[in-house]
């Protein structure tokens, strides 16, 4: 008899813990939701604004963009969060690229964070100068080997994109370029234009309209498959296989968020990310919308920690 009342109090037990759970995502949200990002203007900062607005829509409540300064901040804000679903952050790459560039990360990028969806993904474009004499990723692979140490490369801040691109095929081509660092793409892009430099990786957006005026010329796109940004120009990738560099927007929320809240959210953020207005105001920003799953999310950092720990630590690169 015992047994029996034990059976049926543990059976209580879990359709209390059920209800419960199921309890947090229906009844959410009851009050407004922040959004925790990068600064204003960059990339982070245009995929959660849009993110936000559409959730306030559908949502029925506010969602309020949260701009903190560049770097490591808008990370440790939210993995210190409580796990309720009403701290979220939209992170670039720079959340799990931080700890490998800098020393003092007070997160865990794997332990810290419960993964909602990849929003969004957005390819660098290998860009030369006209007059450099390549017309292929190939080109310029036998170039750079036949006069080492000749070419130089436009990067951004060290650790951006378009200079682990750079690094990345250095690399996997085993060809050596000079880096060119600079504070601002337009700059990198006039010096490129005027053949001070010979080459660099540039966001979708800045590349396109340089190459349609003729005064810049794309090699290749960076994402692994080809890409609708890009549909005449061929990957990286088809000449140096499995190379690739694309930015990554991410929602996140605080570890231990419950799972009823993280599938909620992550359909609430998938449904807006597949509104037609809003795919087309992120493909005119050279970005393509992805709304993974958040299992798909863990694959993709992992892959990502993998690649550029490596290349990081083979390159000596270290955030200043």
């Amino acid at each position: 008899m015992r047994t029996a009342h034990f059976v049926f109090w543990m059976f209580s037990v879990g359709l209390m813990v059920l209800h419960a759970r199921s309890g947090w995502s229906q009844g959410y949200p009851s009050k407004p939701i922040r959004v925790v990002t990068s600064g204003l203007g960059g990339s982070a900062d245009f995929v959660a604004r849009l993110i936000a607005q559409g959730l306030t829509t559908n949502l029925g409540r506010q969602v309020i963009v949260d701009n903190r300064p560049n770097g490591p901040i808008p990370g440790e804000i939210v993995s210190k969060a409580q796990p309720d679903g009403y701290t979220l952050l939209v992170s670039a790459n720079a959340l799990w690229m931080g700890p490998l560039l800098q020393e003092h990360v007070s997160y865990d990028p794997l332990k810290d964070f419960s993964s909602i969806t990849i929003a969004t993904r957005a390819p660098n474009v290998l860009l030369v100068n006209p007059s450099l004499p390549v017309t292929s990723v190939s080109d310029l692979i036998a170039l750079a080997k036949a006069k080492p140490g000749t070419l130089n490369y436009g990067t951004g801040a060290t650790g951006a994109g378009s200079h682990l691109a750079a690094e990345l095929l250095k690399s996997m081509a085993g060809i050596n370029m000079i880096r060119v660092p600079y504070k601002s793409n337009a700059i990198q892009i006039t010096d490129l234009m005027g053949g001070r430099i010979h080459l660099m990786f540039s966001n979708a957006a800045a590349a396109s309209a340089h190459m349609k005026s003729g005064k810049l010329k794309g090699l290749a796109v960076t994402t692994a498959q080809p890409s609708a940004l890009f549909p005449e120009l061929p990957t990286v990738a088809a000449t140096v296989p499995g190379y690739e560099e694309v930015t990554n927007n991410v929602v996140f929320a605080p570890a231990k968020t419950p799972a009823a809240l993280i599938k909620r959210l992550n359909q609430e953020i998938v449904r807006v990310l597949n509104q037609a207005e809003v795919k087309e105001r992120f493909f005119t920003a050279g970005v393509e919308t992805i709304g993974s799953s958040p299992e798909g999310v863990w694959v993709a950092m992992k892959s990502e920690l993998s690649k550029w720990a490596k290349v990081i630590r083979d390159a000596g690169i270290r955030d200043q």
